[in-house]
């Protein structure tokens, strides 16, 4: 492990040296207080070769870059250029089709528009690689339930929905949008949709697809899948394995994720590529109420619109209550000690978090994991030291009159 740490968060520190030590990858961690960079810490190796992980490598995030690109539209609600309960169709006129015309920005940025299906509207997982595919896909897609009646996690189309609602306003590319707005005026360098040529010597490839998680799209896995959802149906679950398989998976899509291809597309659920220290830094600019280092992104009154509670219903996809806000979810295990902290986690182990209450972001980056959709245990354990080290009586009594 290398890097430094202030002596209040030792126990951040403690839990990510041993998280090293036990994986054969690499990681890194950013903890953000106050506007400061109060925990910097990277280590293991990023490549087969044995390469060592740098402060600044990069790593495929996955379904922590839905939080990144929900940023990006709340800087356009910010301007006044994107209204949160305007329908969608205002904005991108060929999306009013199959009965989604009053379909709102709100429900897009708070899972409950029913647009959640993906293995259904397209032949093989290859599409996501072409954006207007994608986007004609979805203009033309019919919602699963009525939009605003149930909440389901848009595992992988939440990222065209939105990436799509900010290309149409401000003329921009998602990716360029996001370089441009937020990356460029924060000085940060490790915060892209994909991953331009000249960064990717920083990348650290992902662990291959298990051959388990691989078989989940043939044909045998896809029957395995059917009939399991099926017993559970006859239980009156509300598990159901297949709806979940069709939101985060269609056939082929294990390909893409090997593919080179894939880092020049934008694909805004799932291939951001970020290092720990910027992406904390976004989150530290949204505990800090939109500003950081003296620099504002969004309203102190945004800010507060985009981390209020949306919905707390069960997700009818990851059957869980996730309390999502306007692009960000609760913090598994940690919301009792952190009530208003939010945030996005991903799949393989990375994630981030803002917590207005303590001024407090924390990001982890890494390149070997597995998990559930929300990152596996390290993120989370990671989450549990922070919030332990901002609310231990012998931080209170080393930062003499801080009542966070």
């Amino acid at each position: 492990m290398e890097g430094h740490f202030d002596d209040e968060f030792r126990e951040v520190a403690d839990v990510f040296r041993n998280q090293i030590a036990a994986t054969d990858g690499g990681a890194s961690v950013a903890v953000y207080h106050r506007g400061r960079l109060v925990v910097d810490l990277w280590g293991g190796v990023r490549n087969s070769e044995g390469d060592r992980w740098q402060r600044d490598t990069l790593a495929m995030c996955w379904s922590t870059t839905k939080g990144v690109t929900a940023t990006c539209a709340h800087v356009l609600a910010d301007r006044g250029q994107l209204d949160y309960d305007e329908p969608v169709a205002t904005y991108w006129p060929e999306f009013a089709q199959n009965g989604k015309a009053q379909i709102t920005v709100r429900q897009v940025l708070s899972h409950s528009a029913g647009l959640h299906r993906l293995g259904t509207i397209i032949d093989h997982g290859s599409r996501i690689l072409d954006w207007e595919h994608m986007t004609d896909a979805l203009a033309r897609a019919k919602p699963a339930y009525p939009p605003g009646t149930q909440v389901g996690y848009h595992a992988l189309t939440f990222g065209w929905l939105v990436g799509e609602l900010v290309r149409r306003i401000s003329g921009m590319s998602l990716d360029e949008f996001l370089r441009k707005e937020i990356a460029e005026p924060l000085g940060l360098d490790g915060l892209y949709i994909g991953c331009p040529p000249e960064q990717r010597h920083r990348v650290a490839p992902l662990e291959p697809m298990s051959p388990a998680f691989r078989g989940l799209t043939a044909p045998v896995g896809n029957f395995v899948f059917n009939q399991v959802t099926r017993g559970l149906h006859v239980l009156r679950s509300p598990v159901n394995p297949h709806r979940l398989l069709n939101a985060a998976l269609s056939r082929g899509i294990e390909d893409v994720v090997a593919d080179p291809r894939l880092l020049d597309a934008a694909v805004p659920a799932m291939n951001g590529h970020f290092d720990a220290v910027s992406l904390g830094a976004m989150y530290a600019m949204l505990a800090g109420g939109g500003q950081l280092g003296g620099v504002r992104i969004l309203s102190e009154e945004t800010v507060r619109k985009a981390s209020t509670i949306q919905n707390s219903q069960r997700d009818r996809i990851i059957v869980m209550t996730m309390q999502w806000r306007l692009g960000y979810h609760r913090l598994p295990l940690v919301h009792k000690q952190l009530p208003r902290a939010y945030g996005h986690f991903g799949f393989a182990g990375s994630g981030a978090f803002a917590d207005p209450e303590h001024n407090l972001a924390l990001a982890m980056v890494c390149n070997r994991g597995q998990g559930t959709p929300f990152g596996d245990l390290r993120i989370l354990r990671l989450s549990q030291a922070v919030a332990r080290s901002v609310r231990s009586p012998r931080y209170f009594d080393l930062n003499d009159g801080f009542q966070g």
